[in-house]
């Protein structure tokens, strides 16, 4: 895929806010790392937090954060080349004064990139701070995720960002839409001629899509309090896998089409009603810090979709994701229709699957395709056995590292626009606030039992993290 934004000019500075925060810590930092030792980043990397901290005792985080993340330390010569780009402003965001300060950090920078790791709370103030000091000038600026919490504040988002950025220099940070496995999705329906043809209500049943997390909130109760599993992995990452899966074939090879035919799917998608969606709570979540003693906020989430269009009418999509389920695992499973005529005793539904396509997406990232096969002997009866590619790539851009370096160089086909946003935000605003009360589930299981009641005449397939299963009957 190519795109003409692919021409623009590449950001002269780094600066992002929350630079002493959590996700600079996991995140920001290992990543600047790896673009160091690949030769991405030398431009000057501007930290800006409000914290009375001081740039050595920022570097010191920095170097904590690299030997604590997968990999360590392993190119010393890399980290001293990071820490010498690196510079430090310490300021209230609303503070005028911190603007000015970041201004002089910023002298012989003409085309800064500023990243918004910070609260959404914050998101406004620093965008008009950075207007009013006149950092906005030819300037980008990296929004991470949320978007909003509904499509009202995800529109006055927006509005805000576009009274100071051009649409053009807003990058919308999904790190999800960075890895290499989501990418593979894009690649494998459009690069392989046998998909096409199957790939439509005549021969889909259904499809299934589970990200699942065997650990809980992390601490971060008060946080979740504010957002819960719909808006926080449903609305966005899991509806980025369904347009992909589900989008006509862009009409030019540019990701600006892919965007377009993505828009396309979020616009038919039917709006969920209340009967459409299946809330948990895992025991134990009323316990954390930060959480309120009677709360209703769910930690599992389960869907049925379904996309209006002619390619998928009347093909549910079930979707789901949770917090101390089973397995860390996420994966994808496209169930076909059986034949058209039972010619074996054993080639039916009742007997296990029907022929399928299984993408893990994590871990051990697998493609595979299931098939029938007879049995030794006389009798018609066979096993439903798996034709698996491992798609493991070692050594593979990082999704923050990937992310981080198109948005420099001002590439946005990974990043959504403003418009799917919005469209997205219009599918689950029904039941937003109009649902029922989650449904208590046990840490350890795979949600509660109630989540099964979406799916009719089949069953959700529980994600294995292990070697390639084979279905039998």
């Amino acid at each position: 895929m190519s795109d003409r934004s692919r021409n623009a000019l590449a950001s002269d500075a780094f600066v992002f806010f929350g630079a002493t925060g959590d996700l600079a810590y996991k995140m920001i930092f290992p990543a600047l790392y790896r673009m160091v030792k690949r030769g991405s980043l030398s431009v000057p990397v501007i930290g800006v937090a409000y914290s009375q901290w001081d740039l050595a005792r920022l570097s010191e985080r920095v170097r904590d954060s690299i030997e604590q993340s997968d990999g360590g330390i392993d190119d010393p010569d890399a980290l001293e080349r990071l820490l010498s780009l690196l510079s430090y402003v310490d300021g209230d965001y609303g503070d005028p004064n911190t603007f000015s300060a970041l201004g002089r950090a910023l002298e012989g920078a003409h085309r800064p990139a500023h990243y918004l790791a910070i609260p959404p709370a914050l998101f406004a103030t620093v965008t008009m701070g950075l207007g009013a000091a006149g950092l906005a000038r030819d300037a980008r600026v990296i929004v991470e995720k949320p978007f909003g919490r509904d499509l009202a504040s995800a529109r006055e988002l927006n509005r805000t960002l576009r009274s100071v950025f051009p649409e053009d220099s807003i990058f919308r940070i999904d790190h999800f839409l960075g890895k290499e496995e989501i990418l593979n999705l894009l690649y494998f329906r459009f690069a392989n001629s046998f998909s096409e043809p199957i790939w439509n209500r005549n021969h889909i049943a259904s499809v299934q899509i589970t990200l699942a997390e065997q650990f809980g909130v992390q601490g971060r109760g008060a946080f979740y309090e504010t957002a819960g599993c719909l808006r926080d992995v449903i609305e966005n990452h899991v509806f980025q896998i369904v347009a992909l899966l589900a989008m006509e074939p862009p009409s030019y090879q540019g990701f600006g089409a892919v965007r377009r035919e993505k828009f396309n799917i979020f616009k038919a998608m039917r709006p969920l009603d209340a009967d459409d969606v299946v809330r948990g709570q895992f025991t134990g979540y009323r316990d954390e810090a930060g959480v309120a003693n009677d709360s209703d906020v769910e930690t599992f989430c389960a869907v049925r979709l379904f996309i209006d269009s002619w390619r998928w009418s009347g093909v549910p999509w079930y979707l789901r994701s949770g917090k101390c389920l089973a397995e860390t695992a996420a994966e994808v499973l496209v169930e076909l229709k059986p034949p058209p005529q039972r010619l074996f005793d054993d080639s039916t539904p009742e007997h296990g699957l029907a022929n399928y396509l299984r993408f893990r997406l994590a871990p051990n990232p697998v493609i595979a395709l299931a098939a029938r096969v007879k049995r030794p002997g006389e009798e018609f009866l066979g096993d439903q056995r798996e034709l698996s590619l491992l798609n493991a790539q070692p050594n593979k851009e990082q999704p923050y590292e990937r992310l981080l370096g198109d948005a420099l160089a001002g590439q946005d086909a990974l990043f959504t626009s403003a418009e799917n946003v919005e469209a997205a935000w219009a599918v689950v605003a029904p039941v937003l606030d109009h649902h029922d009360r989650a449904y208590p589930y046990e840490p350890g299981s795979w949600g509660p039992a109630r989540a099964d009641t979406l799916i009719t005449n089949a069953h959700w397939r529980n994600p294995t993290t292990g070697p390639s299963p084979a279905s039998s009957p």
